[in-house]
């Protein structure tokens, strides 16, 4: 190591080497931070991506079960009021309970 006679050159060097780890350090918290958000981003994506899958399927199910219902009523009305108005009796009788 070379020998400096000049404090303030040591010190001027010393400063030098702050500021380039310092510069580093701020890089380096960058890259960080930069691949921290394009994680969160790809796995907000995928979620979101999840979630209108599950939408989707969720209401064909629900068109699904409303098309066999309207069926079964137009097969049989006779059945279909019956057992409307006994579940209507049974619930009427669940909610005079409590």
């Amino acid at each position: 190591m070379p020998r400096i006679n000049d404090p303030s050159e040591a010190v001027s060097q010393t400063a030098d080497q702050v500021r380039d780890k310092a510069a580093q350090v701020t890089d380096t918290v960058r890259d960080i931070g930069n691949k921290v958000r394009d994680a969160a981003s790809d796995t907000y994506g995928q979620v979101r991506d999840q979630t209108v899958g599950y939408i989707n399927h969720g209401k064909e199910a629900a068109e699904e079960w409303e098309k066999s219902l309207e069926s079964y009523v137009q097969e049989k009305p006779l059945q279909s009021i019956l057992l409307a108005a006994g579940i209507g009796l049974l619930l009427g009788l669940l909610w005079k309970r409590s």
